[in-house]
């Protein structure tokens, strides 16, 4: 999987020589320009971000390639943190290098973050967000179709007609909805059952690889139980640094999409520091949703509530700076080698792994979305418009927004 010296320092001359061009500056500001677009209208969650992604920047712009939309989603998988902020940062990287990534990464976040501020002084300043809750009655059941549409779309797109991929697909969605959530492990094993089975590199390379995928998964495995039993930071007084901390260990040690940081963050917000009641996580998450950008971006809120601007500013620092590092780190291996036929299989059975658990959690959140029969018809009737036709998905959170004010008088009657 080595690259001699000379081929080596001949790609490193390729590279720089790709980043100082015209059109790769050109291609810079335009994936910028893109991100910052999308951190502003992209609303559904992960799933529906990584298939716009895929649907504007491969299939519609041609800007980036089939392969390095699937190596992007595949470092996003695989490496701890929020999937929707991590394939954009690796898009970034793999297209334009550091300042691509770095760019990108903060077009992406920047709006949202300014929207979460702007709800949260709304949230403090009048005492509670009753509307919130109406307009995510109706929301949550439009998001989940809109999801689902992405997560059908990224499916086919990736998987094709492949008995093999579709099999871990399979597999995937059963594991997830069993979990309840998306394991990293199964990403891996996925990656290297394919790795195996059409690119095997004999047999001592190929128990090698089979070793350390799995001392990875376990390591993986021991740090998220770790964390779901740390406590308190115990020499701290400083509620900020406390805040830095606590979600630097969220950004670096969750894995799987945003959404799977979710029950996480929960656990220690309300139950390890008593930072927000129940009702107050219920409206951090709601604010997550029915804003465009990443879902992680739910800390912001968190944040502010606890400790105003600063701590909004530092959880958002916390989230996302092992999100920015664990892309752009191993990224340039990613890089190196992505002709290589043992991480392109790999590559190819992690994705196909990751299809599977968003498939699974579109399902395990529907379950949770449609909490009764009006938010079932919302969420098949925004289903089928979007099958249908050509339906902007802000113009539809909207309506579903509308719809949500409307009705939430009678069913908090009822």
């Amino acid at each position: 999987m080595a690259f001699s010296k000379a081929e080596a320092e001949s790609e490193r001359s390729e590279r720089e020589t790709a980043n100082s061009s015209p059109d790769t500056r050109v291609r810079l500001w335009l994936l910028t320009a893109y991100f910052l677009k999308l951190g502003t209208v992209g609303f559904g969650g992960p799933v529906a971000l990584v298939g716009f992604m895929h649907r504007d920047l491969v299939e519609q712009r041609r800007w980036i390639t089939e392969d390095t939309y699937k190596l992007s989603l595949a470092l996003a998988q695989i490496m701890p943190g929020p999937l929707a902020a991590q394939a954009a940062i690796a898009i970034g990287y793999f297209e334009t290098g550091i300042l691509g990534a770095t760019l990108v990464g903060l077009a992406f976040v920047l709006p949202s973050f300014l929207m979460v501020i702007a709800i949260s002084l709304g949230y403090v300043a009048y005492g509670g967000l009753w509307w919130m809750q109406a307009l995510f009655y109706a929301i949550g059941a439009t998001v989940i179709a809109i999801i689902a549409i992405a997560a059908y779309k990224l499916a086919r797109s990736t998987n094709k007609r492949d008995p093999l991929l579709w099999g871990i697909f399979v597999l995937l969605t059963l594991v997830t909805l069993w979990a309840q959530a998306e394991l990293a492990e199964f990403f891996i094993f996925a990656g290297l059952m394919v790795l195996w089975v059409r690119a095997w590199p004999g047999w001592k390379r190929g128990v090698f690889m089979g070793l350390g995928g799995a001392v990875l998964g376990v390591a993986i495995w021991l740090l998220e139980s770790w964390l779901r039993q740390a406590g308190t930071v115990a020499d701290s007084h400083d509620v900020l640094a406390q805040i830095l901390v606590f979600f630097t260990k969220a950004g670096a040690f969750v894995f799987g999409s945003g959404l799977a940081i979710i029950p996480f963050l929960q656990q220690g917000v309300v139950q390890q520091f008593g930072w927000l009641n129940e009702h107050q996580f219920l409206d951090a998450v709601a604010v997550a949703m029915i804003t465009p950008g990443p879902v992680v971006i739910t800390v912001a809120f968190i944040g502010f509530l606890v400790a105003g601007l600063a701590g909004s500013i530092m959880a958002s620092i916390g989230i996302f700076l092992p999100v920015y590092l664990f892309t752009i780190l191993p990224a340039p291996w990613f890089k190196r080698h992505r002709d290589n036929p043992q991480l392109k299989a790999f590559v190819d059975g992690a994705t196909a792994a990751a299809t599977g658990a968003i498939t699974g959690a579109v399902i395990v959140l529907g379950t949770r979305a449609f909490i009764d029969l009006p938010t079932a018809i919302i969420g098949l009737v925004s289903f089928g418009v979007l099958w249908r036709f050509k339906v902007s998905e802000p113009v539809l959170v909207v309506i579903a927004g509308l719809v949500g004010l409307a009705l939430w008088p009678f069913v908090r009657a009822g």
